[in-house]
């Protein structure tokens, strides 16, 4: 798929490590063609470490009040990479579990196949709906039917350096002011430093533009004026003002900011692992776009949500687990003990978590996010783009230039796979 490491990262949901040793009872799997019912209920999941301990626990927990002749849940954990060809191989052959968790970008793709997933709608009314955060239902809608339950997300925000930025900016403007203010070229220091190059952290620059790469009726506008004039910003920042390190790679970030180098960067909850000990840091929202009427910058979000499998034995048994795991308990156990950002509103007002302003702030910045497209053709886009966006930000080419040049790629591998499903 060509992703840009920023996606790969945020999309592996940092679970692409480790792989549990299964049986041959977990590998048969509970699918919706199985003629003798399996004495669990089973969900696939990409976690590790954190993440995985707080699932099982939530498993445990919800299986341990079940009532006679209820099937408890078992959590089987798959390696993350390759999690989704093993869903799109096993679950429509009755080889799958009876729920999956995954990030929504393949919804669309597993929507049109047929029998992978299953729409909730018979299950959500509008108040199950309102006790989620803004715009989550979002990535999970495909072809005006609800296709799964938001779990978690990511996107990324402004981290900053506080010895050497009191107050986060607000507008970009500000944010030149400041980066310009931090940046000695000559002695490798820099006020602002990002994936600049990557189109996934990019589309928060597009987005709040107010471009993307398809319009409402699903139509490719990479080429789009606004998406030029977002490139052209990037551009300035890069080429004009020399702001921006010359090698934009995620380990030259993470080591500038390590280093007391680099006063402000983006980047996503993934990264405040590998911050150093002795880096004080804050969060903020990413600042508002001055060149476009002060629009606030609209990252892409991706959304890890949990998915019925097609056909599953007990619709109403596996609608009741994925229920909970979206419960405000199970909440408080994936934000405290797993270190998730949940998509419960609640759980943002329990005093744990209220009191965490790093968790605030990426809340906070969750509710100007743009979720990912969740059509089967953006699977085409991510290379082109990334390519795109690394002429640009080289200066080998205009914006213009190279959104043209993208929108043609992309559009002729679209029409070739329209071509193929109907040839």
């Amino acid at each position: 798929m060509g992703e840009g490491p920023s996606r790969r990262r945020t999309l592996s949901w940092l679970a692409s490590g480790a792989t549990l040793a299964m049986g041959a009872a977990a590998m048969t799997g509970c699918g919706p063609r199985q003629k003798v019912l399996r004495p669990h209920l089973v969900i696939w999941h990409g976690f590790r470490g954190a993440e995985k301990a707080a699932l099982e626990k939530l498993a445990a927990l919800y299986s341990s009040r079940l009532k006679p002749g209820q099937r408890p849940v078992r959590a089987v954990a798959i390696p993350s990479d390759a999690m989704a060809d093993k869903i799109s191989a096993s679950v429509p052959r009755g080889k799958g579990p009876d729920l999956f968790i995954f990030g929504h970008d393949r919804l669309g793709g597993w929507a049109e196949v047929g029998d992978t997933i299953t729409p909730l709608d018979f299950f959500l009314d509008q108040g199950t709906k309102d006790a989620f955060l803004p715009n989550m239902f979002d990535a999970v809608t495909y072809r005006d039917a609800v296709w799964a339950l938001p779990f978690n997300y990511k996107s990324i925000a402004l981290l900053y350096n506080k010895k050497l930025i009191d107050t986060p900016p607000q507008t970009t403007d500000d944010l030149v002011a400041l980066a310009k203010a931090h940046t000695d070229v000559a002695r490798g220091r820099f006020g602002l430093a990002y994936a600049y190059d990557d189109f996934f952290l990019h589309a928060a620059l597009m987005n709040g533009f107010g471009g993307g790469v398809f319009d409402a009726n699903g139509r490719l506008m990479l080429d789009d004026p606004r998406n030029i004039a977002a490139s052209n910003l990037v551009q300035s920042w890069r080429g004009k003002l020399d702001l921006l390190p010359d090698d934009p790679t995620s380990s030259l970030v993470a080591s500038l900011f390590n280093s007391g180098r680099a006063a402000m960067i983006f980047n996503g909850p993934w990264f405040l692992g590998e911050i150093a000990p002795e880096i004080e840091f804050g969060a903020a929202v990413l600042p508002r776009i001055s060149q476009a009427q002060n629009r606030p910058m609209a990252p892409y979000m991706a959304v890890e949500a949990i998915f019925m499998c097609a056909g599953t034995h007990d619709p109403a048994e596996a609608w009741g687990f994925a229920r909970f795991l979206t419960s405000l308990e199970a909440a408080r156990v994936m934000a405290i003990e797993g270190g998730e950002l949940p998509t419960l509103q609640a759980v943002y007002e329990t005093p744990e978590v209220a009191r965490n302003p790093i968790v605030q702030a990426f809340k906070a910045q969750a509710l100007t996010a743009v979720a990912m497209p969740n059509l089967p053709e953006m699977t085409m886009v991510w290379s082109p783009a990334d390519k795109a966006m690394k002429r640009v930000t080289k200066l080998e080419t205009t914006s213009e230039a190279a959104w043209q040049d993208c929108q043609r790629e992309v559009q002729a591998a679209i029409d070739a796979l329209h071509a193929g499903k109907t040839g």
